[in-house]
């Protein structure tokens, strides 16, 4: 059964450093908290490892730009160009679906980044794919460029830490989530912790509104007044 319905209800939350569950992924965090300008980071793992999150987070704790992997090549060449000013941070996301011409635009991208390395235009470069570099169906040269500096692979979280991370979220909202309820929402629910953290959200807002608390026939109920044509069961 599709759980992602219960999504329309909120809007994930604004992926900050702050707000990534770190599980495993200390040594990456830590790498990402101390980046100056000058080095390049590549992540790399499973969908919902957190890859596109820290992505977004770092473009906007440096004030940087975030690209994924449709953003029209264009915009890429754009900052490959000797004498186009650059922000303190690129980001791009999802390398291993470039199309041949963004390519070609991050591999001129890497190129500048390693000419102005120790200078005064010198500007942080993070990529991520779902693949180690060397693993990628990229063009040879881009393979070898994104293993240059830094490459983490990013852990997924595991259940406990999920559960934490949620029983987490919901006490920092006043809202109290029983066991079963973590466990049902875990059994039922995206492994992603952007959609859990807005599922925990709408759910106070709801719990709110109708002055019920959060059980598991609740929740059922939520996604049948959503999905009415469909029977909700275990």
């Amino acid at each position: 059964m599709n759980q992602q319905l219960i999504l329309e209800l909120s809007t994930a939350p604004t992926p900050t450093l702050e707000n990534f569950v770190v599980g495993a992924n200390q040594h990456a965090i830590d790498a990402l908290l101390h980046c100056t300008a000058g080095r390049a980071v590549y992540l790399w793992g499973d969908p919902g490892a957190g890859r596109t999150h820290l992505l977004h987070a770092m473009a906007k704790h440096h004030q940087g730009h975030y690209f994924s992997a449709f953003t029209p090549s264009a915009q890429l060449l754009h900052y490959a160009q000797d004498d186009t000013p650059l922000p303190p941070l690129l980001a791009i996301d999802d390398v291993d679906l470039l199309n041949n011409a963004a390519q070609s635009a991050l591999f001129g991208l890497f190129n500048r980044w390693r000419l102005l390395q120790g200078s005064s235009k010198a500007f942080i470069l993070l990529t991520a794919g779902a693949q180690a570099p060397r693993q990628l169906k990229l063009r040879e040269d881009l393979r070898t460029r994104l293993a240059w500096d830094l490459v983490f692979y990013l852990e997924q979280l595991s259940d406990s830490a999920r559960a934490l991370a949620i029983q987490n979220r919901a006490q920092a909202r006043g809202l109290q989530l029983s066991p079963e309820v973590v466990q049902w929402i875990l059994t039922h629910y995206s492994r992603s912790m952007s959609r859990l953290s807005a599922l925990v959200d709408a759910l106070d807002h709801h719990s709110l509104v109708r002055k019920r608390a959060i059980t598991i026939p609740f929740l059922r109920q939520l996604l049948a007044e959503q999905n009415p044509k469909k029977h909700i069961h275990d």
